[in-house]
């Protein structure tokens, strides 16, 4: 049988080591502010996230999100490029032709599951059994590890590619190339506007803008919640309890802080409530205490959750009682929710009733 043969500029290993570069540098980024959000979610017990500035985790986890979508483009490039491989005969030569074919299948397996099942996240779309952080995860590091077996045995081609006296160029491959990046360039600039606001005018696939009650998103809803109006509802804050009219009694704060969710999206808006150092120090606690915040749900996964002392000394991080001058819609977690400064959107807790002290 004769096999194929494959003469475009495209499957050059110019053409190819060019476009791995840029969906290396793509990954790694992707990886590394990955890795932070992870954190700051399910913090070690070394790790420190700081209040400040507070547009801190947008700014990550935007561009998170935003090097995932280039990410996509650029894997269909470099697959484009390589495929002609899959008709190599023999199929292994010796073992490092054994490692390169073998980093080759799992970086691919895994390049495509992260990017469509993050896809599927920031569109809600939650077509999986598996709970998505902690298997986005693990999947994570073992792409990255086939990354660098990769990079390891495919460096004297890659270097001979970028590296040698330059050849001249030819017109198929340059276009090739060209339109790579062309297609990463329009998907970043058509997403990147759930992050950046002056892009919102032009990117028309970001999700998430100021639609919603309020002017803002709602992720997860009371209804969904199972969260209804309490006329009898009490905040416990240590040992003392506060009803909402001592609440609101209280000199109140009000910041302009944005909510940024793990999806990517993120949103200004304008807060009004009690600082919660100030609740603490009525409570007979030192502010900067780690504190537990429960909410009324019982739930859902992120029903109770750890406000760390970087932000219970925060004088912005706020115990809201109001959103963008009016009081706070049941779906944005009426009467009292957290917002805090550089933290996530799925940490800034709804529907409140307890401070713990830890």
């Amino acid at each position: 049988m004769k096999l194929p043969t494959f003469k475009s500029a495209a499957h050059h290993e110019r053409a190819t080591a060019r476009i791995g570069l840029w969906l290396g540098i793509a990954f790694v980024v992707c990886f590394i502010t990955g890795l932070l959000s992870h954190a700051v979610q399910h913090p070690p017990s070394w790790f420190f996230w700081p209040s400040r500035p507070v547009n801190l985790y947008r700014i990550t986890q935007g561009v998170h999100v935003v090097s995932g979508i280039a990410a996509i483009p650029l894997l269909l490039a470099k697959l484009w490029s390589v495929y002609p491989k899959l008709f190599e005969r023999p199929l292994v030569r010796n073992l490092p032709h054994a490692l390169e074919r073998g980093s080759i299948l799992v970086l691919s397996g895994a390049a495509f599951f992260e990017l469509t099942t993050g896809i599927l996240n920031v569109a809600q779309n939650y077509k999986f059994t598996f709970f998505f952080p902690d298997t986005h995860y693990a999947v994570a590091w073992i792409a990255v590890g086939s990354i660098i077996l990769h990079i390891a045995v495919k460096l004297p081609t890659i270097r001979r590619a970028l590296t040698r006296d330059p050849e001249p160029e030819i017109p198929s491959r340059r276009a090739f190339l060209r339109t790579t990046w062309i297609a990463t360039g329009v998907a970043v600039l058509a997403t990147a506007g759930t992050t950046l606001p002056l892009l919102r005018g032009v990117s028309t696939l970001a999700w998430r803008t100021t639609n919603g009650r309020q002017g803002l998103p709602v992720n997860r809803t009371a209804a969904a919640a199972g969260i209804t109006r309490d006329p009898d509802w009490t905040l416990q804050v240590a040992a003392k309890t506060f009803t909402l009219d001592q609440l609101n009694a209280m000199p109140q704060t009000t910041a302009d802080l944005p909510i940024a969710c793990v999806e990517g999206w993120s949103q200004n808006a304008t807060w009004t409530g009690v600082p919660v150092k100030d609740l603490l120090t009525a409570a007979g606690v030192q502010p900067g205490a780690e504190i537990r915040v429960q909410s009324m749900e019982r739930n859902g996964l992120y029903r109770s959750t750890v406000l760390p002392g970087e932000h219970t000394s925060d004088p912005l991080t706020l115990l809201a009682l109001k959103l963008n001058g009016e009081v706070l819609d049941l779906d944005h977690g009426y009467p009292a929710r957290i917002i805090a400064p550089s933290r996530p959107g799925v940490l800034q807790t709804k529907w409140v009733n307890r401070l713990e002290v830890l």
